[in-house]
């Protein structure tokens, strides 16, 4: 069993029907155009050769050409911002880190075009949740629109080891979900690993400081979110008062001294966005927070892992009783103003985002990724009862407890994610020592200076 977990690790390493919307195909007359696509490059091959098959489809279709390129998540947002400002980017973008850290910078300067034409005639095919998340604002010509496609959405899970938990004569109906007691029981459970000669860490919690890491904010905003901490008010202001800024300061304490007690990985201050995935699929620690599912992604082919040794819960209660809102994301295709297609890459979206073509493309990706059109979860495929992991995450999902990102109040935030500014205070409280208070000070005065730059050069209509 463990070597084929340890190869599905090295493998890891190395959107349903709306009725008659079929999008009319016509053949381009010469001469023929080529569009250049840069799409992030998935966690399996299957991923990359069901849009593969897509391009292929529309190119038979239609007569039109396309240099389609896959590029790692974390090259491939650097990239395209770097082409972007050079004047030369890809007709479209479709990568889901840069639809958190660079879209709304984009779209601020006027660097991406308006698709309200592409999204406005199938727009009741989405939650508003959904099209708000795809609005951004052009300061160039003082106009909010819709300037990304929709396509897929993740959410924050917690995957762990349910065979670890059979081997103390534990089940998953013993995990509390009281806020104190959901982390107590893990570091208890730590203890009782270690008792037994497993090396074992209770918590695999992504501390790092590197900007490319999502992991690290996501979970940290999270962890505000469970004591109704919020840093922007409806309007969009930052709102970072005395009680918000003590409640920072408190959450930093809490990760200090998780990490100081050793109930994280020392080396969890420097791990990438797949880092967690590997240390929880090599049984170096016990459970991992993750934003989407390509935890259980990696293990599929294995069913007794998939079913029965590993497992997902929820996040527990927040600490007044309430139930977890989850925070969204929602990966994105863009086409830039520089683009010398735009209609054709136009034309390609409308047929890529059609459900019966984008739920091939979902379905590929193995659950990691989950619908953003409303009529495709009724596909048998997330109707799946018996699959533990698409389950938990349709119920979030497609229940009232979700939010959205701090983006979409406002774009300045984008830079605030870009920066990592929560991952560097958590980076100074674990390894520097510096204090919480310190820490939380800093970091609030880094947002404040970002939010000034940005409505220096702009003003975001309220």
């Amino acid at each position: 069993m463990l070597a084929s977990i340890a190869i599905i690790i090295l493998i890891f390493t190395g959107c349903l029907n709306r009725d008659n919307v079929d999008f009319e195909l016509t053949k381009t007359p010469t001469p023929v155009e080529q569009l250049n696509i840069w799409w992030e490059q998935g966690l399996n091959l299957d991923e990359d050769e069901a849009i593969q098959r897509i391009v292929d489809d529309w190119q038979q279709q239609t007569g039109n050409k396309v240099d389609l390129s896959f590029y790692s998540n974390s090259s491939l947002t650097d990239k395209a911002e770097r082409a972007a400002r050079a004047g030369n980017p890809p007709d479209i973008l479709m990568t889901p880190k840069a639809s958190d850290i660079l879209y709304p910078r984009l779209a601020w300067e006027g660097k991406l075009i308006d698709v309200d034409d592409v999204i406005k005639p199938i727009r009741d095919l989405y939650s508003e949740n959904i099209l708000r998340e795809i609005t951004y604002y052009n300061a160039q010509n003082k106009h909010s629109s819709y300037y990304g496609v929709p396509i897929c959405q993740t959410t924050m899970g917690i995957y762990y080891w349910k065979s670890l938990l059979a081997s103390m004569e534990l089940t998953p109906q013993d995990i509390p979900q009281d806020w104190d007691e959901f982390w107590q029981f893990w570091q208890q459970a730590q203890t009782k690993l270690k008792q037994q000669g497993k090396n074992i860490y209770g918590l695999g919690l992504t501390l790092s400081g590197d900007a490319s890491t999502d992991d690290t904010h996501q979970l940290f905003e999270q962890i505000l979110e469970a004591y109704n901490l919020s840093l922007l008010d409806k309007e969009g202001n930052l709102q970072l008062n005395s009680q918000v800024r003590q409640g920072i300061r408190d959450r930093l304490a809490w990760y200090a001294d998780l990490y100081n007690r050793d109930f994280i990985p020392a080396d969890a201050v420097k791990w990438s966005n797949i880092d967690n995935n590997r240390t929880l699929l090599n049984q170096s620690v016990l459970m991992t927070p993750n934003r989407s599912l390509s935890i259980p992604t990696t293990v599929r082919q294995d069913q007794d892992t998939y079913q029965n040794r590993l497992g997902i819960v929820e996040f527990p209660r927040k600490p007044n009783g309430a139930p977890m809102r989850y925070f969204i994301s929602i990966s994105q295709a863009v086409i830039f103003q520089d683009s010398p297609h735009q209609s054709l890459a136009k034309e390609f979206l409308r047929y890529f985002i059609q459900p019966k073509i984008s739920v091939q493309y979902l379905k590929a990706t193995g659950s990691r990724n989950q619908p953003v059109q409303n009529s495709v979860w009724s596909d048998p495929y997330w109707q799946n009862t018996e699959d533990p992991y698409i389950t938990t995450i349709a119920k979030i999902l497609t229940g009232k407890h979700t939010r959205l990102s701090y983006i979409v109040d406002n774009p300045a935030y984008s830079q605030v994610l870009a920066e990592n500014v929560w991952g560097k205070a958590l980076t100074k409280v674990t390894i520097e020592g510096i204090s919480p208070e310190k820490a939380a000070d800093e970091a609030i005065a880094k947002i404040k200076t970002i939010f000034v730059q940005w409505h220096d050069s702009a003003t975001i209509p309220k």
